[in-house]
């Protein structure tokens, strides 16, 4: 992919990355420095693609999520967040603009994050709340080796916590989905985890 010149703090050269990048979805602070905010941002974005919106701030008054509503915003996060949280909007903005599937098959194995549900081989799994973020996490990354503190991180919310945490879950998730069929989650030794068929 051709390098893309990026927008300033500021916000300067922010509609040129926008039509060269053309993002599905962005991520703006109201706060800026310089003579722009956030708000300008949306509307300038809105005027030229149909990237998704997601407004990132301090700013907790009802009248500025009004206003960033307004100007554009599918959603609105104050400071200060949970990563997870913020991920898990994005990834529900994007879903309900039809830009991620709901639905992923991996071999025999379908996840539909929307329904919360896994079939494997045809059979439902019956999965922890935990285990089912795991699996989507992995099944969203299928093929990539994850670390336990990426998912410590991505699932949890923090990185400094017990990596057996991490084991005891995706020792549990494997041994249900090890029920109807072979191994998907695989250790890769002093690595992580992968999913893969």
């Amino acid at each position: 992919m051709p390098a893309t010149r990026c927008a300033s703090a500021d916000g300067v050269g922010f509609e040129e990355v926008v039509d060269a990048f053309r993002p599905d979805l962005a991520l703006l602070d109201i706060q800026l420095p310089g003579g722009r905010d956030g708000f300008a941002l949306a509307r300038a974005l809105r005027g030229r693609s149909d990237s998704a919106v997601l407004m990132l701030t301090a700013r907790d008054a009802v009248a500025d999520r009004i206003r960033g509503f307004d100007a554009g915003a599918d959603d609105y996060v104050v400071k200060p967040f949970a990563i997870v949280e913020v991920l898990a909007r994005v990834a529900a903005i994007l879903r309900r603009l039809g830009r991620v599937p709901a639905t992923v098959q991996v071999g025999d194995l379908v996840v539909d994050e929307d329904a919360k549900l896994a079939v494997r081989a045809g059979r439902p799994v019956e999965l922890t709340g935990t285990e089912f973020r795991i699996l989507a996490y992995l099944v969203g990354h299928r093929g990539r080796i994850l670390s336990k503190t990426q998912l410590l991180t991505q699932i949890w919310g923090y990185e400094e916590y017990d990596p057996n945490l991490v084991e005891v879950h995706v020792s549990a998730l494997r041994r249900k989905l090890e029920q109807h069929g072979p191994r998907l989650i695989h250790t890769a030794r002093g690595l992580g985890y992968v999913l893969r068929p």
